[in-house]
């Protein structure tokens, strides 16, 4: 077992270094408890020390994942009957009506700030280590401290997406380093490219096929440089500069093997699946086990499927406990069973553009640590313990589900029926309204040593791809985007199809600006970044299901809640909010 998190946790590690607390008590003083002069004792006590950022950040996608996915076209939360209005939370996220007031994305600035700070502390404290007195040879020691400032950039480019106005914050013991108020966005981003830049070839590089292997849940040349293309493809929406073609060269560098070996997996799920540290495609995950496992926690994917789907999963043995019916695919109907226009949301619609696709297939446990399909929708049948035939029902057991691709209150109707009205909000919703998924496998508790063993992908192949497509779109050569987009594209259809689902000059289908951002949303759905994806397209603030268009574009950033200002008296909130 070569995995990085799993190895660190069979080690003793001091309560002020990983209590779960480091990650939720905000007002905590990072290591207080553990003088760096008396910690580094061991080799061991270096690993632990550099590995707990790395644990911090896992658990942090949670914030990012409600933010940018909530706030988009894609996914809804609608209110299931007594369940899921939680004083229209959802419903101001999709609405893009956050207040200051409401904190939204306190957790998102608070969460950053604190990984950060603990980057910062590993980086000064191996400053000034010797690498030799632990162990390590120098190579090693700037590949442990150069992991770090790529977390670190990790961070703030969650910042600066979020918030743009941010402070800076590079040290952890000398805070005149630091500055008290916001700076320039352009001065964040230099110090992100800067870090990201001298870090990158003191990093490991992946040199064969056969997954990531030892260096699975390490920043590796390829991460760095991805970080680079994420920068550079949202460096027009950050500091209103293009660096379409930086992000092109360092896309094409990682697509040709400069910064490692990487190749896109056969099919689409092998990114997700509880082996994924052997899929090639993958170039940064959070390691996953039994012990940790922040992406199969409510605000992620374990909510992502109807309440009672334990029953159906066979899954009751995790320590997660049931699910709950949080997230839907927004709509592609209204309760009549018409079918909306909107040129955004509506995923389902947008999958079934190409109706072959092999991720449209209802999910399935194959058994042996494999599954099909993404979506859940219809009537999910399964045998109960005394070998009968059952169906999933609602959360208080009063109906049959019958998931469809609309939002109402539908009840015990069956799917073949649709309602009188037409109108339809999240606040109409019931626990059949959309269509829901697994991105991540949800396998039987009889599947040993396989459920949570799933690692969270971060950077994956297609997203460079992808960057690498859209640059080259962006310039007008539309055949070379089409060429690199099916070379992903094509594990998803049969190759019966590939004629008309392909793009030209391979296929049939047409490829533009309106079906690259489509592509996105198909390819990435629900992968914690469509919010990034619509502003970089000017879409953001246009209507969907549910929203009419925002007035202004101040909601591409997110205002900082009062006590954030309250606490760094020095900032400002943020242009559009009171």
């Amino acid at each position: 077992m070569n995995k990085l998190y799993k190895y660190a946790a069979l080690l003793a590690v001091p309560a002020a270094l990983m209590t779960a607390s480091s990650c939720t008590d905000l007002s905590e003083t990072l290591y207080d408890q553990v003088a760096s002069n008396n910690y580094y004792n061991t080799k061991n006590d270096v690993i632990r020390a550099v590995l707990r950022p790395f644990e911090h950040g896992f658990w942090s996608i949670q914030n990012r994942h409600v933010l940018n996915e909530e706030s988009a076209d894609q996914l809804i939360t609608p209110t299931r009957g007594d369940w899921w209005d939680d004083g229209g939370r959802w419903a101001r996220l999709h609405r893009h009506k956050w207040l200051v007031t409401n904190g939204e994305a306190q957790s998102e600035f608070n969460g950053c700030y604190q990984g950060i700070g603990q980057a910062n502390k590993v980086i000064e404290d191996l400053d000034k280590l010797s690498a030799s007195k632990f162990g390590f040879s120098e190579d090693e020691f700037k590949n442990l401290r150069a992991q770090n400032h790529v977390l670190r950039a990790w961070f703030y480019i969650r910042l600066l997406d979020a918030f743009r106005n941010i402070y800076l914050s590079q040290s952890f013991y000398d805070q005149s380093k630091n500055s008290k108020e916001q700076v320039p966005p352009k001065e964040i981003f230099d110090f992100i490219e800067k870090d990201l830049k001298e870090a990158l070839p003191e990093l490991a590089k992946k040199t064969s096929l056969g997954g990531n292997g030892k260096l699975e849940g390490q920043w590796t040349q390829a991460g760095a440089a991805a970080l680079l293309v994420r920068l550079y493809m949202n460096a027009k929406v950050y500091i209103g500069e293009d660096h379409f073609a930086d992000a092109e060269q360092y896309a094409q560098d990682i697509v040709d093997g400069k910064y490692g070996t990487y190749a896109v997996a056969d099919r689409w799920d092998a990114a997700f699946d509880w082996d994924n540290e052997n899929c090639d495609e993958v170039i940064f995950a959070f390691p996953s086990s039994g012990e940790t496992h922040w992406h199969y926690k409510g605000d992620m994917y374990w909510w992502s499927v109807p309440s009672k789907a334990n029953d159906w999963l066979h899954d009751t043995k995790s320590r997660e406990g049931s699910h709950n019916i949080k997230y839907s695919a927004s709509p592609s109907y209204n309760p009549k069973g018409e079918k909306y226009n909107y040129e955004l949301g509506m995923p389902i619609a947008q999958f079934k553009k190409y109706p072959s696709d092999v991720r449209l297939k209802m999910y399935k446990n194959l058994g042996n640590g494999r599954r099909e399909g993404m979506f859940i929708y219809g009537k999910i049948q399964y045998t109960d313990d005394n070998g009968n035939t059952q169906y999933l029902k609602d959360h208080h057991d009063q109906y049959t589900l019958d998931l469809r691709d609309a939002v109402g209150k539908f009840g015990g109707t069956d799917g073949s029926k649709w309602l009188d009205k037409a109108a339809s909000r999240l606040e109409d919703g019931d626990d059949n309204s959309g269509w829901m998924f697994a991105k991540y496998p949800l396998y039987s508790d009889y599947e040993e040593n396989q459920q949570f063993e799933a690692d969270y992908c971060e950077v994956r192949l297609p997203e460079i791809i992808y960057s690498l497509a859209e640059c080259k779109l962006r310039k007008g050569d539309t055949s070379g985007a089409a060429k690199l987009l099916n070379s992903v594209r094509k594990r998803n259809y049969p190759s019966s199809d590939w004629s008309t689902v392909l793009y030209a000059p391979e296929g049939a289908a047409t490829l533009d600006m309106k079906e690259m951002l489509a592509e996105w949303g198909r390819e990435f759905f629900a992968e914690g970044r469509r919010r990034i994806d619509l502003i970089r397209f000017g879409k953001f603030g246009n209507a969907w299901w549910d929203k009419d268009a925002d007035a202004d574009n101040h909601t591409e950033i997110f205002p900082f809640h009062t006590e954030i200002l309250n606490t760094h008296t020095g900032m400002k909130q943020n242009p559009g909010y009171n």
